[in-house]
């Protein structure tokens, strides 16, 4: 009798157990029953218990979309690409006939076998783009195997969305964007190209029940990014990042030849910090905008967004008492423009007025990532004499101040008439007013 209690009772536990962590198969490994088609005719088969993408010439994005949708989840998938092939794993993404006709959207688990490496990134598709870059991670960059089976696992509870690759940490991502969607396995286009390309994923399950009991610990052992607007991390907080712009007022910034903020060319609406557009010349209306505070070493992050033939620019190392008379404060600058669009883009020398370059100095590369209609992040480091321009995650130049080929650039540049330019060990930071409508948000600071 007391063997059978005891049996009972064991039982009784290991079904409450597994009543309550119950996973889910998304893939039966015969067949595709429980996922349809979208957006592109890219093929999908099973061919020994895989699912196998494989592209196709002259079609876009395709999407094999799981016919449920879920909210708070653990999922788990094992996946092999083809190198030179990107692909991806829809979660929580959306797709409507009333917003780009349909068009997959929202987050992705980033395949990729190139020499980037960003593999377990998170991407939003057809939306913002890059939202949890690896770049922030290295360490997670090398997780990802060429030529081999790899497990991957997403762990999304509330707006805490985290990813691993082969039981290495990859992301770690705050967003309040989906609380719900569903999963799709991406095939992404190759244009023309007939050079067939294929990618599988195996073993797909998912925990919906009783989640937090199967989250993996946190431990903050990599950088954690708020994708909220305006909005820190406990984490980003503790790890010493502070808000520049607190998303709805004016405090901590002035205008750059004013002791308060302007009363006009600038507003703050929907979150956004935005300059107005007027005749198009620099610092000609409300006037550019600086940091109360002056910084010396420090991560400066800021996204923005541009409007059609735009100009303006984020500048660092400011000394808003160099240039008193007409046009911008003197200051190094990230160089904000549409390089399509704005006649900037072709003055200077090498194109270094192009978007990313520093300024009429160094040229940013042509080939650069960026998305016109979303907001794009371009972020500065600055330790001691090095500088490093970034923009979504890329970095595009580096340079090192106070040298000789220092003094050469400034010598052939707009600046060679200010004395010691760029040689500050302090300044102020500056948005630029330059007659054009730019929103800026996400502005953000790690003093190092």
């Amino acid at each position: 009798m007391k063997k059978l209690l005891i049996l009972f009772i064991l039982s009784g536990l290991f079904s409450t157990s597994f009543a309550q962590t119950k996973w889910e198969n998304l893939f039966n490994g015969k067949n595709l029953k429980g996922w349809t088609r979208m957006n592109g005719e890219a093929d999908y088969k099973v061919v020994d218990g895989c699912i196998v993408g494989s592209s196709k010439a002259n079609t876009p994005n395709t999407f094999l979309v799981s016919n449920k949708k879920f909210g708070d989840f653990i999922l788990e998938f094992d996946f092999m690409v083809d190198n030179g092939f990107n692909s991806g794993v829809q979660f929580r993404s959306q797709s409507s006939k009333d917003v780009n006709n349909g068009r997959v959207n929202g987050y992705q688990f980033e395949i990729d076998p190139s020499d980037r490496a960003w593999t377990g990134g998170i991407y939003d598709e057809a939306r913002r783009g890059w939202l949890y870059p690896l770049t922030n991670n290295p360490q997670g960059a090398k997780a990802f195997k060429r030529n081999e089976w790899n497990k991957a696992r997403i762990e999304a509870v509330g707006n805490h969305l985290r990813t691993w690759v082969n039981g290495i940490q990859c992301s770690d991502l705050i967003d309040d964007k989906d609380a719900k969607g569903f999963i799709a396995l991406q095939v992404h286009s190759v244009g023309s190209s007939t050079d067939t390309k294929n990618v599988k994923w195996r073993n797909i399950r998912i925990c919906t029940k009783n989640v937090e009991a199967e989250m993996t610990p946190i431990e903050n052992n990599i950088p954690q990014i708020s994708a909220i607007p305006n909005t820190l991390s406990e984490t980003e907080k503790a790890d010493g990042w502070k808000l520049l712009w607190d998303g709805s007022t004016t405090n901590g910034w002035r205008g750059a030849k004013l002791k308060s903020f302007p009363e006009k060319g600038w507003v703050i609406e929907d979150n956004l910090l935005k300059v107005l557009p007027s005749d198009g010349g620099e610092s000609s209306n409300g006037g550019d905008i600086v940091t109360v505070k002056k910084y010396k070493n420090f991560i400066l992050s800021v996204d923005f967004k541009i409007t059609e033939g735009a100009n303006s620019g984020i500048k660092y190392f400011v000394d808003t008492e160099t240039n008193k008379g007409a046009g911008s404060s003197i200051g190094c600058e990230f160089q904000i423009l549409d390089d399509n669009k704005h006649p900037d883009a072709k003055l200077g020398v090498k194109g270094n007025r192009k978007l990313g370059s520093l300024y009429d100095l160094i040229p940013a590369p042509d080939k650069k990532p960026f998305n016109f209609n979303e907001f794009n992040n371009a972020t500065i480091v600055v330790k001691g004499n090095h500088v490093e321009h970034w923009l979504n995650g890329v970095k595009l130049l580096e340079y090192d101040r106070n040298n000789q080929m220092w003094k050469a650039l400034v010598n052939y540049s707009k600046y060679k008439d200010w004395p010691n330019f760029g040689e500050a060990a302090e300044g102020n930071i500056l948005l630029q007013d330059h007659g054009n409508e730019v929103w800026y948000k996400n502005v953000k600071i790690k003093e190092l």
